[in-house]
């Protein structure tokens, strides 16, 4: 038999070898020690987290594709959670528990100055939470409904760690590590059954789920599995290290390139649809999961149940990956290394631990659980001894493996900010003009903006509209909004068309006869607050203001009314591009107009026009940042026009400018290296057009999934291998047939062309000059047999080159 000594020296060689090629985590998952992401389901899906770089840590807040306003900006908090239609947050120092409803309205449910709580959870119907006692930490609970502040202590016992779900909650014994449950009467002493004689490190709980890892680094799930949300895909010792349950779904962040894998809800959940994307922690909704990347701390959300279908980079400022402790405050597993900025020089932010803090048990598994008024405790000579030799052991562990991790990052090239793109695109990011706008004065006065941004408005349509392709520019107009109103029957759903960067889109019919379409941006009443969608609205008006081109979308007017923001555009009676590519309607028309080679060209060449005029004759010179086939509208005479300026930006005064930028944009047509780098250049939008060159090419989506039962895959890693395997002819769109004669050889040059624009690095990606010069010979030889397309002198590329 192997003597306790023995087994001790045993898990400490283990800990050596695991250390030296791959550092162990932390037993701790989310469990409300680092929640500063909150996902609040019911009504409406919002996403809520604590906003970074302030003197107060602010609650920030996004829904239904619009940011909020900060939440009771004058309170600091330092934990915020979400469940149906309740969002609560600690106030710093952990004095103070307020909850919000629906519409944030608060109600203080706890207060006590001498007991503070330390974590947050909320399931569907239960607010809980961890409060600093004498002798550990107890867990007390407050109905849900209605945000009551009727609370109760759950039992006696000491918890580690808590977590709610829909039904039930759960806890982690500090004593014994076993699972103790409450809430429904029949399911939780079921699941809590299931995880008797298993020590746990941490528990997450879902809806009739409930998973974790256990004391020896394995995760362990229990409960319903009906979606086979317990059937984790791999599972070795210490491959996770953070958890996030929903409904019927379950995620984990592997260990040692933090990366998300997700199992569960019928298959719909893909395991690999954020791979290559590391995430500090992960928090789940009901049918969707959202994290905190570890690039820039910005939140994605992706799931079947969220809104994009595909994953979304929301338009939040930097989220901060914990809570700001005071600088004095020693951290157990060293600190944030940008906490001064985070914090804004108040304090900095502890790091979760890496390693875990005591070595794999080796001694057999607690009896189970007792009755709560009997808790059986370890004894204390032994368990100081094994607590002793692990802090030794995981002492010179840690300075070993620095000493690698400083080697390795010297040979690879990583350190001092030298970060690599490895993927051709990166996951899904949703407007942010917030980033991009100066911040304005919150003293002003709802009136006085309106009126001022009414004046500013006004000059703005006044002035001479810049551009080539017209000789006069046609005024703009101010409409009432009664008006705009009478012309969307009052914005009914039967005339909503579509959304845009600020608002939604309907279509309209002005009391002169002419069809219009009118972005409005959702009531301020709603938002309390205006400043963010103001910046996409100002975005679009100053830029539209001064564009007028043939394949630019034309602004009519513009409506600034206390609250209301609207902007009225020309209609665009072919829709977007989008809708006859993939909208179901249209998929399996064999007779659309764009079922054509040459329509497709010209108006992948209508586009670029658009495109070249921003980047090279409007002044100064603008870059879109969301080029997309949704995007580029279709006029009643089948011409390409740009549309949504809600993310526009001004470009470099000359090519070597380049301009740090947070990223903004789509999924599957962002320019990985501005994603990555967050370095903005006039060169991401030609990637965005090369996805949509793709797009017209192949007739499929920038994200779409081989078959049925397939992984999502990105246009671009399906395409341009098959381009440069000279195998075009295999991906080209069925629905308009294989290209004849010289129409091949165009659509040859559209496929290299397009090939070119989605190079990882900008510098290789050909200029919209080019890129027009490309498209017009490619137009050009689909009526005209005689002669090469490929060799002309602007050629981007030869197919001799290619192969």
């Amino acid at each position: 038999m192997t003597s306790p000594f023995s087994a001790v020296i045993a898990a400490a060689l283990w800990l050596l070898l695991s250390a030296v090629f791959s550092p162990p985590p932390s037993v701790y998952g989310l469990g409300g020690f680092v929640d500063t992401l909150a996902v609040v389901y019911g009504a409406a899906t919002t996403v809520c987290s604590i906003a970074a770089g302030g003197s107060l840590q602010q609650i920030q807040c996004w829904r239904n594709g619009q940011l909020l306003s900060p939440i009771s900006p004058a309170i600091s908090v330092d934990v915020v959670a979400g469940g149906r239609d309740t969002l609560c947050g600690v106030r710093s120092g952990g004095f103070t528990l307020l909850c919000w409803d629906d519409n944030f309205i608060s109600k203080r449910i706890y207060q006590n100055a001498s007991v503070p709580l330390t974590s947050l959870t909320i399931g569907d119907a239960q607010i809980c939470a961890l409060r600093r006692a004498s002798g550990g930490e107890n867990a007390y609970c407050w109905r849900g409904d209605n945000v009551s502040s009727a609370e109760f202590q759950i039992r006696s016992s000491d918890f580690r760690v808590i977590s709610s779900g829909l039904e039930i909650s759960c806890g982690v014994v500090e004593k014994n590590s076993q699972v103790l449950c409450w809430g429904d009467d029949v399911l939780s002493p079921w699941l809590q059954f299931q995880f008797a004689n298993i020590s746990m490190g941490n528990i997450h709980v879902g809806g009739r789920h409930a998973c974790g890892i256990d004391n020896s680094g394995l995760v362990i799930c229990k409960g319903d599995n009906s979606s086979n949300q317990l059937n984790v895909p791999s599972n070795s010792a210490y491959e996770y290290r953070a958890l996030a349950l929903g409904a019927n779904h379950s995620c984990a962040i592997r260990r040692l390139n933090h990366t998300v894998v997700c199992w569960g809800g019928d298959g719909d959940f893909s395991s690999n649809i954020t791979d290559g994307v590391p995430f500090e922690y992960i928090v789940a909704g009901l049918n969707f999961t959202c994290g905190l990347t570890t690039s820039n701390f910005s939140v994605m959300c992706w799931g079947p149940g969220w809104p994009d279908q595909y994953p979304s980079l929301l338009p939040l400022q930097r989220t901060l990956p914990g809570a700001c402790v005071d600088s004095s405050a020693s951290c157990p597993c060293n600190i944030y290394p940008d906490s001064d900025s985070l914090c804004s020089g108040n304090g900095h932010i502890c790091r979760p631990c890496d390693m875990p803090i005591s070595i794999p048990p080796v001694s057999p598994p607690s009896p189970p659980l007792p009755p709560p008024s009997v808790s059986p405790s370890p004894s204390h000579s032994r368990g100081l001894r094994r607590g002793l030799l692990a802090y030794a052991i995981v002492g010179s562990v840690g300075g070993f493996a620095g000493i690698c991790a400083a080697i390795y990052c010297l040979w690879a090239g990583v350190c001092f900010g030298k970060k690599k793109i490895h993927n051709s695109v990166q996951p899904t990011i949703t407007p942010n003009n917030v980033a991009t706008q100066q911040s304005r004065s919150n003293s002003s006065s709802r009136s006085s903006r309106s009126s001022t941004l009414r004046r500013q408005a006004s000059i703005l349509m006044r002035r001479q509209r810049s551009g080539t392709s017209t000789k006069h520019p046609d005024k703009a107009e101010e409409f009432l909004f009664s008006d705009l109103a009478a012309a969307t029957n009052n914005f009914s759903l039967e005339n909503k068309i579509g959304s845009g960067s600020f608002g939604v889109i309907y279509r309209g019919k002005l009391p002169d006869g002419r069809e219009v379409a009118i972005k409005r941006s959702e009531s301020l009443l709603k938002m309390k607050k205006f400043q963010e969608k103001e910046s996409a609205f100002e975005s679009e008006l100053t830029f539209l203001s001064r564009l007028h081109h043939k394949h630019l979308v034309r602004l009519v007017g513009y409506c600034v009314e206390q609250d209301e923001r609207l902007l009225v555009y020309e209609y665009m009676k072919n829709r977007a591009l989008y809708d006859h590519l993939h909208d179901k309607n249209n998929v399996e028309k064999s007779c659309s107009v764009i079922n054509s080679w040459r329509i497709r060209i010209k108006i992948s060449l209508d586009a670029a026009r658009g495109i070249e005029y921003l980047h090279n004759y409007a002044v100064p010179s603008i870059i879109h940042r969301d080029i997309k086939s949704s995007n580029i509208l279709l006029d009643a005479n089948w011409t390409a026009r740009v549309s949504d300026f809600g993310l526009s930006l001004m470009g470099p005064e000359n090519e070597s400018d380049f301009r740090p930028m947070k990223a903004a944009g789509t999924i599957g047509y962002i320019d990985p290296e501005y994603y990555g780098l967050n370095v903005l250049t006039a060169k991401s939008d030609v990637y965005g057009l090369g996805v949509v060159l793709l797009e017209l090419l192949t007739g499929k989506r920038a994200i779409f999934k081989t078959d049925s039962e397939g992984e999502p895959i990105s246009l671009v890693d399906y395409a341009v291998p098959a381009i440069m395997a000279g195998e075009l002819n295999k991906i080209l769109d069925p629905r308009v047939g294989l290209p004849e004669g010289s129409e091949s050889e165009a659509v040859e040059l559209v496929a290299y062309t397009a090939m070119h624009c989605v190079h990882l690095e900008g510098k290789d990606r050909p200029t919209m000059t080019d890129i027009v010069g490309n498209l017009e010979r490619a137009l050009s030889a689909c009526g005209d047999s005689h002669g090469s397309i490929s060799s002309g002198r602007n050629s981007i590329v030869s197919e001799a080159e290619v192969r």
